[in-house]
């Protein structure tokens, strides 16, 4: 084979790997874009309330604390003065102070900015996005009241299950759900996409 043919060949690989990057640049770009274009704007909601707490934020504390009524417990919600949080007490007092960061926001709009960087038919990423924010809402609704019960009943290991274990379980199930989407949904095999690079 020549110098020529050669430089030909390499010229030709270079130029299929460059095609083969491609979706993964754009699938990066959309998902970067996207993440900070709703952080950034969720950041301009929460500001304009200042030091008070958000709407969204309440919801889910006033519906954790009626969850966990009908579980027997007896408790209340009140926002807290000059502070962005709400406390969910009971009579003995309060039991945890639940802040914006609490609400779920964060976790779906990482979700969301997934979904829609992957891409898909918009009838398939209408009813799994529903279901995705559906899912993560509940699952945030439950991680409150989890955190309830521990600073209730388990306070010494209060800090581990709020800063690490209820999170990681979080986004795990944001993983399940993007594995889901590209697996189940999509039928795109990780494995294989893996291989092939």
């Amino acid at each position: 084979m020549s110098t020529e043919e050669n430089n030909e060949s390499s010229s030709s690989g270079r130029g299929e790997r460059g095609e083969g990057l491609k979706p993964a640049f754009r699938f990066l770009a959309i998902f970067v874009g996207l993440y900070l274009g709703l952080n950034i704007l969720y950041g301009l909601w929460i500001s304009s309330y200042d030091l008070a707490v958000d709407p969204a934020t309440t919801i889910v504390t006033r519906q954790s604390s009626a969850i966990l009524n009908l579980f027997g417990e007896n408790t209340n919600t009140k926002t807290k003065e000059s502070s962005p949080s709400i406390s969910i007490f009971n009579p003995s007092g309060v039991v945890i102070n639940v802040f914006e960061g609490c609400n779920g926001i964060n976790v779906m709009i990482v979700f969301v900015s997934f979904l829609f960087a992957f891409g898909g038919h918009w009838k398939k990423v209408t009813w799994f996005l529903l279901l995705g924010l559906v899912i993560i809402y509940v699952a945030n609704l439950l991680r409150v009241i989890t955190l309830y019960y521990v600073a209730e009943y388990w306070e010494t290991y209060f800090y581990y299950v709020h800063k690490y274990l209820l999170t990681a379980i979080l986004y795990m199930l944001v993983f399940a759900l993007w594995w889901l989407w590209i697996e189940k949904v999509n039928h795109v095999s990780l494995r294989k996409v893996m291989i092939n690079r």
